[in-house]
This record gives C-alpha cells, structure tokens and sequence, in this order.
C-alpha cells in the first residue's frame, strides 16, 4: 500500500467506527482474498474489531491474458480490441476475461447469500458492479458510479449513500 492508500483505509477505518458505534446490529465483514484489500482490512479491523471472511466473490474483474497490462500494451499486442472502448468497458473484451453478464452473476450471487449486516472490502471495478446489480441499474449507469477512496457506501432498502468525513450523500436514482 501507499502512504496515501495507508491514509484512506485508515479515514474509512474511523469512519465505519464512528457510524457504527451506536448501532447494535451485529456485522460481519467480507473481502476479497487479493493482496492489497486484505491490507485495507487489517487496518479497518484495527478500528472495527470484527473478524472478516476472504470470499472469491469479491475480487476484481479479471481480464485474463490482460491482467496486469497497460492499455497501451494490450493495443500494441492486440490491435484493434479496444476500438471504441471507454475508460470501463474496455475490461470486458479481454478474450479470455470475464463478462461483464459472469461479473453481473457473481455480484448478483454474493448479494443473495448475504443474511446479516455486511461491510465488504472489495474492488474498485466490482465494486461498481456490485452497487449497480444492488441498485438496478444498467451498464452504462454502472460503469459511471464513482469510486471515492475516502468514505464508504451504505447500502440499504434499495438505496446507496456515501459516508465520507461529516458527509453523507445519496446516490442520483437510476
């Protein structure tokens, strides 16, 4: 991690203690197995003393061949695949990656075997996708959602807020 990533997990970290002080609902805490995120959850788990559980449903949409490549790389080595493309969807024409409909699936599965109160650390790709299949919305409305690395997502009832600092604010309607 950064030392700028080290600040934000650690902002997120005081922020879900804060907003989870008062609450006596008992959370539990889901993250993807990947490097980075379990450095964001020990940090969190610093402040938020709640043991999490590695799922594979949480990782970051894979691009197969692709993982770990510029886009520069992949169009020199695979000319012509990102023709069109926009700063999201060009993840999805990896020949060997995942779909967005597969990433729609995982996402739409791991809501359904959610029964408790949940925080999630995942990914910044899936967790657009994630809020997207929460909240309904299309592809296009998914790929667009921002991704602040200050706060966190309050997902509840149909509906989305970002908590950051003193802050909280409402996802636009789909």
């Amino acid at each position: 991690m950064t030392s700028r990533g080290i600040e934000q997990a650690d902002q997120v970290a005081h922020l879900l203690r804060d907003a989870l002080h008062n609450d006596d609902q008992l959370f539990q805490m889901q993250i993807s197995p990947l490097g980075r995120v379990r450095q964001t959850a020990d940090r969190v788990q610093a402040k938020v003393p709640l043991p999490y559980i590695e799922d594979d449903k949480l990782v970051e949409v894979t691009t197969g061949s692709w993982d770990g490549m510029t886009r520069f790389e992949i169009d020199n080595e695979f000319p012509g695949h990102l023709d069109g493309s926009n700063a999201f969807d060009w993840y999805f024409r990896a020949p060997d990656g995942e779909s967005f409909d597969d990433a729609c699936k995982r996402a739409t599965s791991w809501i359904s075997d959610i029964r408790h109160p949940t925080i999630v650390i995942s990914h910044g790709l899936f967790g657009r996708i994630l809020r997207g299949v929460f909240l309904g919305l299309s592809k296009r409305e998914m790929l667009a959602l921002p991704v602040p690395h200050d706060g966190f997502w309050r997902l509840h009832d149909s509906s989305c807020e970002l908590v950051t600092g003193s802050t909280s604010i409402a996802a636009p309607d789909p």
